[in-house]
């Protein structure tokens, strides 16, 4: 997030077309790019999208920025990035409620001039717009469910997906005598945490596939096979992984927090690791049925065939709203 903005503005001054609209993620610093760039962008409107943010992403308690006291500037170059943009758009109501609602804590964090008022401004210009996913290419790599229940992970291996809580669910089911089987895709990284090696090594045979998907059509096939999705995630700001999974028929149980309750109905959602355990027994044990009570519908709506028009529409209106 630091030197991004300057390459950025370095690659941009080489071109010569010209622009109706410059469209930035929330990992560049928007403040520096146009202040680079301004001779040629000073009368482009500018929109930022927030896939995530500084503010209310869970950190780490090992992560180096915090040890370094990095984690309240990148939350100020989010700030100053939605401060300055035409439009600012999150991809779930819950991210953008999140995002304001953390601002005055990081402002207060200044002893003088924390300008307070300029939030009002950042949620006037703010609003809602839902990621646009190819999820009808998943489609052409269908493949047989397995004769015994399998359950997924399909996210990052980092600590804000929480593998502790997963895997100690798994530990339950299978001390307990369930079936089943896991597969565990994601990339591993050399920091991973250490919840994985271990449990993966503990589970054995359970395991039909763990490891980073070489290709689409590989982790497509894996979605396609799986059967139950509990996520214990403490971070998601849409939850993408997921729209794909239950997509391909996953029946997903979620926390009752995040952004999870603006788009799956209750009975998906448990408010504690002990209702999660019950949901995931009932789910073992009626296996056949929930593959036949697909939510593929509600992750369809996020497909690029529905979201691009919407995209158009929002960012033609963007184009047109006067620079004040």
């Amino acid at each position: 997030m630091h030197g991004g903005a300057v390459t950025l503005a370095k690659e941009f001054l080489k071109l010569q077309e010209s622009f109706d609209l410059i469209l930035a993620t929330d990992m560049l610093d928007l403040t520096t790019f146009l202040s680079l760039t301004r001779r040629q962008t000073s009368d482009v409107p500018t929109a930022i999208y927030f896939h995530e943010n500084q503010l209310s992403y869970p950190w780490s308690p090992d992560d180096r920025d915090i040890l370094e006291k990095r984690d309240k500037h990148y939350g100020f170059i989010n700030f100053t990035s939605a401060l300055t943009a035409d439009r600012v758009y999150f991809n779930s109501e819950y991210h953008r409620s999140s995002f304001l609602s953390e601002l005055p804590n990081l402002l207060k964090h200044f002893p003088d001039y924390n300008e307070l008022d300029s939030i009002k401004n950042i949620e006037s210009n703010s609003s809602v717009l839902y990621l646009g996913m190819d999820l009808k290419r998943l489609d052409q790599h269908q493949s047989k469910k397995n004769e015994s229940p399998v359950i997924l992970w399909n996210h990052r291996w980092e600590y804000d997906k929480n593998p502790k809580s997963f895997f100690n669910l798994l530990t339950t089911l299978m001390e307990n005598g369930y079936d089943f089987k896991v597969v565990i895709l994601g990339e591993n990284f050399s920091k991973s945490p250490k919840e994985f090696q271990e449990n993966i090594e503990k589970l054995g045979d359970r395991i039909v596939y763990s490891g980073f998907a070489e290709s689409f059509e590989e982790y497509a096939y894996w979605l396609w096979k799986s059967d139950l999705l509990p996520v214990t995630n403490i971070q998601d700001f849409f939850g993408a992984s997921i729209m794909e999974a239950v997509y391909c028929g996953c029946h997903p149980i979620l926390p009752v927090r995040l952004t999870y309750p603006e788009f799956f109905p209750s009975e998906y959602l448990y408010h504690d690791e002990k209702e999660l355990y019950e949901k995931t027994v009932s789910a073992l044990s009626q296996v056949q049925s929930i593959r036949e009570e697909s939510l593929r519908n509600t992750a369809a709506e996020y497909d690029w065939g529905i979201m691009a028009s919407k995209y158009d529409s929002i960012f033609n209106s963007s184009i047109n709203k006067p620079i004040e």
